[in-house]
C-alpha cells in the first residue's frame, strides 16, 4: 500500500546509542572475548559487525563513554525483561473512596470497615466520604462523628491526616496505612549445665536456702 500523495515517505526508526548513531568520537569497547579497548567509534562499530553484533552505548557519561559488542534484540529483550521485572515491583499507592451516609446502618459500616482494613494493610489509602442529601446537610455534626467514629476503628491500621472537612454536601477524612513493627523475639536463655563432678567422684554439695516459718 502506497501512502497518500503530499505526505513524505516514512522513515525508518533509528536506533540510538546503537552502530553508527553513537556520537561519541572514541569509545571504550567491551567485547566477548573479555577485551577492553579505547579506540575510535568508527573502528569499534566495525570490529563488533565482523562478528556478527551490534555495538550499543551503554555507559554514556563515562570518560570515555562505554560500548558493549552484543545482539542487539538480546540487548533489547533483557533492557525490557528488567523494566517489567521493576514494574512488577513496584507498588502504586491508591486512594480508595467509601461513601457514607448520616444514618447509615451498622451492618453496611461494618462491611465497609473491614474493606478499609483490607485496603490499608495493601498499602493503599483510604477516603471517607459522608454524603448529605436534602435536610441531612443540617446534621453535619452526625457525619463527622461517624468519621471520627470510622477513623477510629481503624487505628490500628491507619492514622488519620487531619480533621474532617466539610465540601459542598460532603465530609470526608483522608485515612493513610501505618506500618506494623513486629516486637524483637526474647532470646531464650539456656539452663547452665550443672558442675563437672571431681575426679574422685563425689558429687559436688547442693545449697539448700532455710525455710522461714512463722
Amino acid at each position: 500500500m502506497y501512502p497518500p500523495r503530499g505526505l513524505p515517505p516514512r522513515r525508518a526508526k533509528i536506533r540510538e546509542n546503537v552502530n553508527e548513531a553513537i556520537r561519541a568520537k572514541e569509545v571504550r569497547a567491551v567485547f566477548p572475548d573479555g577485551s577492553v579497548e579505547v579506540m575510535p567509534t568508527l573502528a569499534a562499530v566495525r570490529k563488533a559487525q565482523d562478528m556478527g553484533l551490534d555495538l550499543i552505548l551503554i555507559a554514556p557519561t563515562a570518560e570515555p563513554p562505554v560500548a558493549k559488542a552484543m545482539d542487539y534484540g538480546q540487548w533489547r529483550y533483557e533492557q525490557k525483561k528488567k523494566q517489567h521485572d521493576a514494574k512488577k515491583k513496584q507498588h502504586v499507592i491508591q486512594v480508595k473512596e467509601l461513601k457514607f451516609r448520616p444514618n447509615t446502618d451498622d451492618h453496611d459500616y461494618d462491611f465497609k470497615k473491614n474493606h478499609a482494613i483490607r485496603f490499608l494493610k495493601e498499602g493503599n489509602r483510604v477516603k471517607a466520604v459522608v454524603q448529605f442529601r436534602g435536610r441531612e446537610i443540617a446534621h453535619v455534626d452526625l457525619g463527622k462523628k461517624l468519621l471520627l467514629r470510622f477513623a477510629g476503628d481503624l487505628s490500628g491500621v491507619g492514622a488519620i491526616e487531619g480533621q474532617p472537612r466539610l465540601e459542598g454536601r460532603n465530609a470526608h477524612l483522608i485515612i493513610s496505612p501505618v506500618k506494623t513493627t513486629s516486637a524483637p523475639k526474647e532470646k531464650s536463655e539456656k539452663p547452665k549445665a550443672p558442675p563437672a563432678a571431681s575426679q574422685t567422684g563425689s558429687a559436688p554439695a547442693l545449697q539448700t536456702e532455710p525455710s522461714y516459718s512463722e
